[in-house]
């Protein structure tokens, strides 16, 4: 029985990039023979074990065939004469069929270390057409290695827009594809994963909303990149830069698709489009079976974003009101989010990355103050449904007077100087559509 690390460990031990977790695959062994060593028997479609100390997995070499649709259609076959090199040739990349011994030696049959050179992800074998899990696989790994100088090999482009146009990336479950997608977004350069799977083609049938975004204008003199899908990974870029949560890269991802929706003979204007976005952005999460609150907060952003950007300049009891559909006195973390989502659709646009969002500091000082107007602290004598009124007044006064505050640094957020930058980008862009 010989036993090898495999897979990402060793990829990210050669690239010096940080790793968690240990697979092992082991050669010439029976699955009695580990089950008599202690390990813990875990694999639904193949042998795979937990170790009885350090719950590492360890899977028996194994070899494949294709023998239906989809990310399950796959017979596996498993013996102890299955050779080292049988096993790693059905994985995706070569830089992922590198294996190493117990004593550091390195087995790499198909070229990986030469890939890892290259900064080239590049597949394995022909093979990698059977399974359309891997066209997501790879869009995420060039998320994860692009400030490495990773670029996907044309060759395998070529095979996952084959897989694209086969109709086999519909079969994949909603929640491979969730999981993939999630882990790609909390990447340091998600928008990489969505710009991989538009040029293979893949974008347009797992994300038909987002595909729909690319080739609609906005008013250069708000949006100096013009393109809707442009200015959608710009944004994203924002949050994985300050290193959002989940679910605000999510609602980032998100905000604007009701823009592919807005009446070509109103456009590059865009108005009630975060109305439209709600039922793209709903259709989106259901069909994702994204978790609720994410789904909540997304939908949240997608509706008042542009509130948001005009929080300096609304009436108190507005904002108030705003507060109050963001559930402030239950759930202040949803307006932290919300807030922190707004600001990366403010700073997504070409040459205002690095603008300054006051609206930020402004509505989370408003929900402190809001916060901490509390029943408790009324004259004794307001009793029944008067507290409540009394409450709401007191804390829309509390806003009235922290906006006089704020009144020397009110600005119109969505206002942008006209300047020779705006009309070439526009012309530019013109051309190219």
């Amino acid at each position: 029985m010989q036993v090898y690390l495999v897979g990402g460990a060793v990829r990210d031990q050669l690239l010096g990039h940080p790793y968690h977790e240990k697979d092992y695959v082991v050669v010439g062994a029976t699955p009695e023979q580990l089950l008599a060593q202690g390990f813990q028997p875990v694999g639904k479609d193949f042998p795979v074990f937990l170790h009885p100390e350090t719950k590492d997995e360890y899977a028996l070499a194994r070899t494949e065939r294709k023998s239906g649709h989809g990310y399950h259609g796959f017979e596996f076959y498993t013996d102890s004469t299955v050779t080292l090199e049988q096993d790693l040739i059905r994985r995706d990349l070569t830089i992922n069929a590198i294996a190493m011994d117990d004593e550091g030696t390195l087995y790499d049959p198909y070229g990986g270390q030469r890939d890892l050179e290259l900064r080239v992800l590049r597949h394995v074998s022909n093979a990698f057409v059977e399974d359309p899990l891997r066209v997501l696989r790879v869009a995420r790994f060039a998320a994860r290695y692009t400030t490495l100088g990773f670029t996907v090999a044309e060759e395998t482009l070529a095979l996952m827009q084959q897989l694209a146009d086969s109709g086999e990336l519909e079969a994949l479950t909603p929640e491979r594809v969730w999981k993939e997608t999630s882990r790609a977004l909390m990447e340091d350069h998600a928008d990489e994963y969505f710009e991989v799977l538009r040029h293979c083609g893949a974008l347009k049938v797992l994300f038909p909303e987002i595909e729909a975004l690319y080739g609609i204008p906005q008013r250069p003199e708000y949006h100096p990149e013009i393109d809707c899908g442009i200015h959608t990974m710009m944004s994203l870029q924002q949050a994985c830069r300050a290193n959002y949560a989940l679910d605000v890269r999510f609602a980032v991802l998100v905000h604007d698709l009701g823009k592919a929706l807005t009446p070509v003979d109103e456009l590059p204007r865009h108005i009630m489009h975060e109305e439209r976005g709600v039922k793209p952005v709903t259709e989106v999460c259901e069909r994702l079976k994204v978790p609720t609150q994410m789904k909540q907060l997304a939908i949240t952003v997608c509706k008042e974003h542009l509130k948001c950007h005009q929080a300096l300049t609304l009436k108190p009891g507005t904002l108030w009101r705003l507060l109050q559909r963001l559930d402030v006195l239950r759930r202040p973390e949803r307006v932290e989010a919300f807030v922190q989502a707004c600001e990366c659709d403010s700073r997504g646009r070409l040459g205002l990355e690095d603008r300054e969002y006051p609206q930020s500091a402004y509505i989370l000082k408003v929900m402190d103050v809001v916060r901490n107007i509390k029943a408790q602290d009324l004259p004794a004598d307001i009793k029944g449904p008067d507290i409540g009124e009394m409450l709401i007044e007191r804390r829309i006064h509390a806003i009235g007077e922290l906006k006089a505050q704020y009144s020397e640094t009110l600005i119109d957020s969505n206002t942008a100087p006209q300047s020779a930058l705006y009309l070439i980008s526009l012309k530019k862009w013109m051309r190219e559509k």
